[in-house]
Formats: C-alpha cells, sequence, structure tokens
C-alpha cells in the first residue's frame, strides 16, 4: 500500500508531525480529543486496530504487556487484562514513577474489565512499581504519530516513549527480546528516512492498523539505556525517577555526564516548535433572541467589562457551595449571585492551587462550556467535584442537573477547556462511564445570527446521548 502523506526531501521530524496532524484533522480521521496536533492522535478505528494484538503470537506467549495510558490504546489495556496477563502502564509524564501495575478486583466481569483499562481505572486500580522491582516485559504497545513499514517511529516530540524504555533499559525490564508494537491509522503508515533516526529513538517489531498488520524486521537497535548527554538538569527535575536512576549507575561506575541544552523528543529540538492548535471557539450570542430570552452571563459580562483584571476570594461562597446530599435538577446546592437564580443549580467550584479562585462575577468573555452526560442516578454532586479534582479537571463553575443525568463546566478559556476534555475522557462513577464533549453553542459550527434554540431532535435510542446546547437550555441554566 503506497503511503498518501508524502514526505518532503530534507524534511524534519517536525515537519512530519506537522503533515500527519494537518491530514488527520483535514480529513476528519480522528475522534475526540481534538485537535490531534500535538497529541498521539485518538483516530477513528482505534479499537479495530487494537483487536488484532490478541492474534499476534507474541502477545499470546507474553505474560507482562506494557500499554500507553493513551486514549487510542483504551481497546489494547482491555484485551491485555482480559488475557488475565500482568498490565502495566506508565505514569503521566513520569511525574510519580515510572510505570503502576493495574490489578482488577478479583474476578471482575468484562465491564469491570473495560473500567480498569480506562483513564480511571488506570488511576483507580493501579500499583506502584518501584525501581528495584525485578520485572520483565515480554510485550509492551505504544502510541506513535508517525511510523515506517521498516519499523522507524516518531512520536509527539515529547520523547516520554523513547526515555520509559530507556529507563525501563536501565531496570533491566525489557531488552533486544522484547516486542515493541504501536497502533496507527493506516494514513500515519510512511516512508521516514533513517538518516532522522537518533541512538535514543526507540524502533517497533509490528505495526496495527485498523487494515493491516505489519511485520517490520526493523535492523536499527533499541536503546539500550538512557543516554544522560541528551538530558539535563531541568529534565531531572521534572522527572524525579531520573535522579534515582542516575545515582545508581553512578554507583555502578558508568558516565552520567548530562547535556547542556534542554532535550525533548530529539537531539538539539529547536525553539520553533508549534504548539498545540486550538479551535478558537466563539461565545454564542448573548444578544437577546426573537423570543425574548437573555443569558445571565450575558449580563455578568457586560457588568465586568470595565473591571480589572483581578482574582477574588470567595471563601463565603465556597462555605456556601459545598454540599452533600443527593442533588437532583432544581435543588439548590450552593447560592448564585445575591441569591437570585433558587430553581436551577449553580455550583461554584475553586480552582486548583490555593484559596483564590475567579468570581462567578469576573467570568471571563471566552468561557468555554463543557457538557458532561451519562451521570447516573444517585450520584453525589460532591463525589463529582471529586473526580474532577482528581483529575485535575475544575471548572470555574459546575452547573448540576442531576434529574436529567448532566451537569455543565464552565473553564476559563478553550485551551482550558481542552485539558478538561482529555482529562475527563474515560471518567466513570458508580460503574457508568461519563460522556464528556464541548457543549454544542461552543463547536463553532453556528452561523452569525442564528438563533440559540435547538430544533426538538427526532427520537433516538435510550442508549445515546447526545450533548445539548449549554445556552439552549437557557431555563435550565440560567433562568433568573
Amino acid at each position: 500500500m503506497d503511503p498518501v502523506i508524502k514526505i518532503n526531501p530534507g524534511g524534519s521530524k517536525w515537519d512530519i508531525r506537522q503533515k500527519v496532524w494537518d491530514y488527520i484533522e483535514e480529513k476528519n480521521l480522528a475522534n475526540f480529543p481534538r485537535p490531534v496536533h500535538n497529541r498521539i492522535p485518538n483516530f477513528k478505528g482505534a479499537g479495530k486496530a487494537c483487536y488484532s494484538l490478541a492474534g499476534l503470537q507474541e502477545f499470546k506467549s507474553s505474560q507482562t504487556v506494557k500499554v500507553n495510558p493513551d486514549r487510542p490504546q483504551q481497546q489494547a489495556r482491555f484485551i491485555t487484562l482480559e488475557a488475565r496477563k500482568t498490565l502495566l502502564v506508565p505514569t503521566p509524564r513520569l511525574r510519580t514513577g515510572l510505570f503502576n501495575r493495574i490489578t482488577p478486583p478479583e474476578g471482575a466481569s468484562k465491564e469491570q474489565l473495560r473500567i480498569c483499562s480506562s483513564s480511571q481505572g488506570v488511576k483507580d486500580f493501579s500499583v506502584p512499581v518501584g525501581l528495584d522491582a525485578k520485572i520483565k516485559i515480554d510485550l509492551m504497545v505504544v502510541g506513535s504519530v508517525a511510523v515506517s513499514e521498516k519499523g522507524f517511529r516518531i512520536g509527539k516530540g515529547e520523547g516520554f516513549a523513547d526515555l520509559e524504555y530507556g529507563m525501563m533499559a536501565s531496570m533491566g525490564a525489557v531488552n533486544e527480546s522484547t516486542v515493541v508494537v504501536t497502533v496507527v491509522h493506516d494514513c500515519q503508515v510512511m516512508d521516514i528516512p533513517e538518516d532522522l533516526m537518533g541512538s535514543h529513538d526507540l524502533t517497533v517489531d509490528y505495526i496495527l492498523t485498523p487494515t493491516r498488520v505489519i511485520k517490520t524486521d526493523c535492523q536499527l537497535p533499541k536503546p539500550r539505556g538512557i543516554i544522560w548527554n541528551k538530558l539535563d538538569t531541568e529534565k531531572l527535575q521534572k522527572i524525579p525517577i531520573l535522579k534515582k536512576l542516575r545515582a545508581l549507575e553512578e554507583q555502578a561506575g558508568k558516565d552520567v555526564t548530562l547535556g547542556a541544552a534542554p532535550v525533548a523528543a530529539e537531539a538539539g529540538l529547536h525553539a520553533s516548535q508549534p504548539k498545540r492548535q486550538t479551535r478558537r471557539r466563539l461565545r454564542p450570542n448573548t444578544q437577546q433572541d426573537a423570543e425574548g430570552e437573555s443569558s445571565q452571563d450575558s449580563r455578568l459580562e457586560k457588568r465586568i467589562a470595565g473591571e480589572p483584571k483581578a482574582r477574588q476570594h470567595l471563601t463565603r461562597m465556597n462555605k456556601e457551595s459545598r454540599g452533600d446530599g443527593k442533588a437532583g435538577n432544581g435543588q439548590e446546592i450552593g447560592k448564585t449571585i445575591k441569591g437570585k437564580s433558587r430553581g436551577n443549580t449553580k455550583e461554584q467550584v475553586p480552582e486548583e492551587g490555593g484559596n483564590e479562585v475567579k468570581s462567578q462575577r469576573k467570568l471571563h468573555l471566552s468561557v468555554t462550556t463543557v457538557y458532561l452526560g451519562g451521570i447516573p442516578a444517585g450520584l453525589r454532586v460532591s463525589e463529582l467535584k471529586t473526580a474532577l479534582r482528581e483529575r485535575e479537571a475544575t471548572p470555574l463553575r459546575l452547573t448540576w442537573q442531576g434529574a436529567q443525568h448532566r451537569a455543565f463546566l464552565d473553564y476559563s478559556d478553550p485551551h482550558a477547556a481542552d485539558q478538561a476534555l482529555e482529562a475527563l475522557q474515560g471518567l466513570a462513577l458508580n460503574g457508568h462511564s461519563l460522556q464528556a464533549e464541548l457543549a454544542k453553542s461552543q463547536r463553532g459550527g453556528r452561523k452569525s445570527g442564528q438563533s440559540s434554540r435547538r430544533p426538538k431532535p427526532a427520537a433516538a435510542p435510550k442508549s445515546e446521548v447526545s450533548a445539548p446546547d449549554a445556552k439552549s437550555d437557557a431555563t435550565e441554566k440560567t433562568e433568573q
């Protein structure tokens, strides 16, 4: 099969990444999170590609499998747990260690295993693995941005997969016999020049796509350990476990001299690394529509237009908004501005990082709303708030509509909403998977002047819940 993405002669790794990300976005080949730039793409058909893992002889004979925590590898984690193999998952960005062992409940059902394979399950059912643990990894599954049929791999540019492998090699957890598998869309398979590969770059043995299983027979060796001169003191500060490994290798008499230049996925990464591209999501028109409805947010925004940018302490409001009772639609769990809105639930939720929070009166014009659906009956709002804090997705404001099995989360800007959406993927509470996505009014698809009121949807299966327009449900969210 000929590659659909052609690489220009002399192109860099970042040129290739940009081509792949642009192509996937242009052809609409990815699921959430979007856009895919600076991410391992969660491509459509990832689950189908992961199913091929179970058919590999190397997987069947393996006992311990390491799978990346990214969304497109979730099915690979499930297949590993279903096969009753030991599943290891790296800690996010290696902040608290190298990896964790996922330990499902004894006699776990398929549904429980699916929860354990989600990002929330990885947090809830994991046990840290120490550096002194004697572990032998037989097979590992990694994500990629681009890969060649010769086994050359390009990641998203931060170097964590390469560094993880080097660290595991230093621990003796992997060696040349460890099989490396990547799961990608067919368009991500292309001809990558060998001269772009460095000694620290991880290569792959198998490529799984929705339509193919490719055995690469890669001739390049994998990293045999950590290449210290490609790291610097800043990297050691960000990844504490590196300090421990460096001390151990220094005691063993190895050269652990650090490099001077900042390092990322590749040596000498240029400062022009593209930032994550964020779709511009405009606030819907907050003027009164033809039916005379007006949003409370619009009045707030007009009121604060001339106020200086500042943060206010809301200790009193925080105390008032702390509730632990079961909440349904219309139940008051926190007071809103001047206590005017009582038939609707608006919950003030503080930002992470101290006692300072943004006042509801200080909401920025770029506030972006996230819809959270599928909330199970009987869930307490305090339980949802706890889950949001644990995932570092605390909103400026939480609007609870428990009777409709949904909530709205307001974030300061589109970038903060994107980060929260990524963190909320795979969230499951009380055995129910929740659906997180941008509220319809935030998706940028409405034409100028178009009414924000939704037409009544056609009857749909009960199992499918569409995200309502955060502003079209004005009577529920902002009615005074």
